[in-house]
Parts: C-alpha cells; structure tokens; sequence
C-alpha cells in the first residue's frame, strides 16, 4: 500500500495516518500530528513499532485512572470485602497519576509516589508498590504497553528518603517578597505549619486575625483526582488551634478573597484537582527560580527554558521549616507536638533531637573561632 501523503492542518502542524489493517472489511487508521516532519517521522515509526508488538495503539491515550479502576473492579469481585478495603485506601494513594497517559509513565514517576508517601511504614510501602504492578499488569495483559515501571521501585531506608530540610532565611524571603497564586498557600505552610490536606480544606471562618489563630478541623484527601473536605483532620492530634505569628496575620488581612469560602481555592473556585495543584505550584516554583536563580554557570540559548537551579521545595519542606523555626525560637516539645499536629510525641522529639545534634554541633564551632582568634592570647594575660 503506498505511503500516505502528509498533511498540512490549519494550524500549522503536520498530519500522517497509519494503517492499523482492517476491521469488519474496513481500513483503519491512526492519525498523528506533530510541528516538523522529523517528530511526525519518529510518532509514526513508534506506532509501527507497537504495532509489531502486538500494542492496541488505538488505547494509548488512556489514562492511569481508568486502568486503577479497572483494576479494583477485578478485586472487588475476587478478593474478601476486608481486603477490598484495603486495596481500595492503599489506590488512593496512586491517584495523583490519574490524569497521566498510563503508557507515558516512568520508572521516576512512580519512585516519586513512594518518596510522597514515605511516612508509610515499609510494609504499606511494598503492599503500594505490588498495587501499581498490578495496575500496570492489567494494562500489559491487555496489550496497552509492553513494560512494567513499577517493577523497580526501591523502597528506601528512612535514611534514604529525600531530603526535606528546612528553608533558609534568604529562601523563606523569597516567598514573602514574591507575589503568586500559590504565595498563600505557602505563606501558611511556611508560618503556620499545616498539611497540604488541611491547608485545602481551609476556610476563611477558620482564621480568626484578631487572636491570630488557625482552628484546624478538617481536612481533603484525594478522591477521583481531587480534593475533596473531610470533617475531620488525619488524626485526632490534627484537630488543633495554631497560633500564628503577625507576620502571616498581616499578610492574610491584605489577601483578596474574591468572595471565595475557601482560603486557597483552584483558578476557577472551589476545590482543586491533583494535576492543577501540581501544575500551578511547579509553575510557582519556576517563577521563584527565574527571580532568585543562579544561572551564571549555564550556557542557555534564547527561548530555551531555565533550568529548576533552586531547591523544588514541597509541603513537607514547608511543614519542616515552621517546626524549624518553633524550635530555633525556643518552643518547647509539648507545644510543637501541639502546634504541629503530631499523633506520637516521639515524632517532635525526633525532629528537635536532630535540629539539636545539627544546631548545637553549629554553635560549638563557634568555639573553635573563639580560640583561633587570639583567646589564648587573652587567657595568657590574666594568669600573669
């Protein structure tokens, strides 16, 4: 069959069709477009490609979400009513990739997933990380694609978790000093300390600016790709009063609410869904890089875009800076516990032990430049 002439769209991109073979005595086709005839070349040599694995190229825009809910229908009809419980918490935990093309997926993505959830202990790890092979199988066995990324998911030691230091002064003065969609949400995170969960679910009937308060009472978890309100926070230690420091509180008078309930609402109001939080905060993040970032050591063409050269801080960098600054600023255990949200007093201590072992190992190289500047000197005099 010859090879189809290439096509030229109204809007300027390229447009080829694939044979598929046919079906019911009819030619099928699959169209693919792309901006130069390089990138449609390289779409339509994949296609063939798949074809001669035997792929559905028909179903590879289909997203992760329709494939995790494939897979818990199987399990609600073959496993216990217990054990479908569990699946079905242990999936809500992969719904963030519900809106990606399943077949776009990658190895890293899925690593990302379980550095997310690394408060899990290990074995919820393993049994999130046999959750998304599954997902993955299902689609393989149904010919959508032909490789597993959740096969090499490491799950890390907690020593080998990402880092999630706290901000410094100069980086938490970027967000004070640059104006955003996103700069609210994380102004409280910074200063008041809540979870993204909470921080979503916030009203502005929480905050009370004249007592400087944040009542904390609910929360949103992730249903069907979006937040959405729980009346209650992760745990009973999450219904808390945080008391805020009049630099947020300043802050939050001059915010416009623009008749919203919610304090960090989506674009378009009301609740934000997993991929729209994700893509304003990443744009917020690129926006801090390109006031704040260094790029004196690259060689960048016009137009291209800037490398990510500040830290990508997540809420949890966040949530760890306002512990940070609790204990810099000389709040006792008890009260952070409380402030924070923590279920176990032995999360704090662990925090404050490590702030402890970091800041006093700071504090007594303090003495080695006492000595090294003329103390012995000084110390010599007075016992003559």
């Amino acid at each position: 069959m010859p090879r189809p002439k290439n096509k030229k769209r109204s809007d300027g991109r390229l447009q080829a069709k694939v044979y598929l073979g046919a079906q019911n005595g009819k030619a099928k086709y699959k169209y693919v477009y792309a901006s130069t005839q390089k990138e449609l070349d390289a779409k339509v040599m994949d296609i063939k490609v798949q074809l001669g694995k035997g792929l559905d190229v028909t179903a590879n825009n289909d997203k992760f979400g329709y494939w995790r809910k494939q897979w818990l229908k199987l399990k609600q009809n073959t496993v216990s009513a217990q054990r479908f419980i569990s699946y079905s918490s242990i999936s809500r935990k992969l719904e963030p990739l519900d809106e990606s093309v399943i077949i776009r997926l990658t190895v890293s993505d899925m690593q990302n997933i379980i550095f997310d959830n690394s408060e899990l202990s290990p074995a919820t790890l393993q049994m999130l990380k046999s959750a998304a092979k599954q997902i993955f199988q299902l689609a393989i066995d149904s010919r959508i694609m032909d490789y597993n990324p959740a096969n090499n998911i490491k799950i890390p030691k907690k020593t080998e978790l990402p880092e999630r230091r706290a901000l410094t002064e100069e980086e938490r003065q970027w967000i004070i000093d640059t104006p955003d969609y996103m700069q609210t949400a994380a102004m409280i995170m910074t200063f008041a300390g809540l979870r993204r969960g909470e921080l979503l679910a916030l009203l502005w009937t929480d905050i009370d600016l004249d007592k400087r308060t944040i009542t904390v009472c609910k929360a949103a978890e992730v249903i069907q790709g979006k937040f959405v309100t729980k009346q209650m926070t992760k745990t009973e230690a999450g219904m808390r009063v945080i008391y805020i420091p009049q630099l947020l509180a300043d802050y939050l008078r001059n915010v416009d609410r623009r008749n919203n309930l919610y304090v960090c609402p989506a674009p378009a109001g009301g609740s934000f869904y997993t991929h729209s939080w994700n893509r304003k905060w990443d744009a917020y993040i690129a926006k801090l890089n390109r006031k704040y970032g260094d790029f004196s050591g690259f060689l960048l063409r016009e137009g291209e875009k800037l490398p990510i050269v500040i830290p990508h801080f997540t809420a949890h960098w966040l949530r760890h800076t306002f512990i940070t600054m609790l204990y810099l600023a000389g709040v006792d255990v008890l009260t952070a516990k409380v402030q924070a949200g923590h279920n176990d007093i032995r999360t704090t201590m662990s925090i404050y032990t490590h702030l402890d072992n970091q800041y006093k190992q700071n504090n007594m190289s303090k003495l080695d430049d006492f000595l090294s500047n003329g103390c012995q000197q000084g110390v010599s005099k007075i016992a003559k």
